[in-house]
């Protein structure tokens, strides 16, 4: 039987407006999750994109800080360059920066990939860990409140860059996976785990993504090459916020910067 996936789309004016955007989504999200089960589980990616809305959520001024429940909150990351934590590539770092060195975290709420070991020691760790604390049995995946994704000039999400060996993985909940054109080794959730989170949204802005958002969202179904295209979340819901530039060759929104699309497999 056929699936059809909807994807709403909001559209905000400029950068600052797709991190206010954000921001609050981040919070709406964490309070019905909070509401629903008592804790939100959040997965987070890096980039400059996200940093500057963990900016707006640490800052005391805005509102969103002081909306959030941090105390019920469990962070996660969707992956990690094979870094120490310190370096300038972490994600982890990226984060630390913008948002957790100003926020009432406690360090057993926050759970980052060890970029700083071997790699598939690095994947092994972190699956194990995800199997423990979400008590997991057997073939089970764990089931995030929320996943935070970018995309890549390259179509990729997550670190599931093309042609690569995590594009296959279905078995995994975590993967170490090697980029041929980085020559760089990645940490990363594999597709079908964020596929089953209880939402998951991209975050993407500037003019430079605008015709690759159109080809993967619009396009024909190639995501050993556009491998954006795997997310399909069980919910068949997904949901994009994009700047006014990203979203450019997309269908035009309604009255309250708001789209829908369509695809079906």
């Amino acid at each position: 039987m056929a699936r059809k996936l909807r994807i709403l789309y909001w559209v905000e004016l400029d950068a600052a407006a797709l991190a206010r955007r954000a921001a609050q989504y981040f919070v709406e999200m964490a309070g019905e999750a909070v509401a629903g089960r008592g804790r939100a589980r959040v997965a987070i990616s890096g980039g400059s994109t996200p940093k500057a809305a963990f900016q707006l959520l640490a800052d005391p001024t805005q509102p969103w800080r002081a909306a959030m429940p941090w105390d019920k909150l469990d962070l996660y990351w969707v992956d990690e360059r094979a870094v120490p934590p310190d370096d300038p590539d972490s994600n982890y770092r990226m984060t630390r920066e913008a948002l957790l060195d100003q926020v009432p975290l406690r360090p057993e709420q926050i759970h980052r990939m060890e970029g700083e070991l071997e790699p598939k020691v690095a994947a092994a760790r972190y699956e194990s860990m995800l199997r423990g604390n979400f008590r997991l049995e057997g073939a089970e995946s764990p089931r995030f409140d929320l996943v935070a994704l970018g995309m890549g000039s390259d179509g990729h999400t997550a670190s599931l860059f093309p042609h690569t060996g995590a594009l296959r993985e279905m078995h995994r909940l975590v993967t170490a996976n090697h980029v041929q054109q980085k020559d760089a080794w990645r940490i990363t959730l594999t597709w079908p785990v964020i596929n089953h989170a209880s939402s998951v949204f991209f975050l993407i802005g500037g003019a430079d993504k605008a015709a690759l958002v159109h080809e993967v969202f619009t396009g024909p179904r190639d995501p050993e090459r556009l491998p954006s295209q795997l997310i399909w979340p069980s919910s068949d819901i997904l949901i994009l916020i994009l700047d006014k530039a990203a979203a450019a060759l997309l269908p035009a929104t309604n009255g309250e910067g708001c789209g829908v699309l369509e695809r079906v497999r």
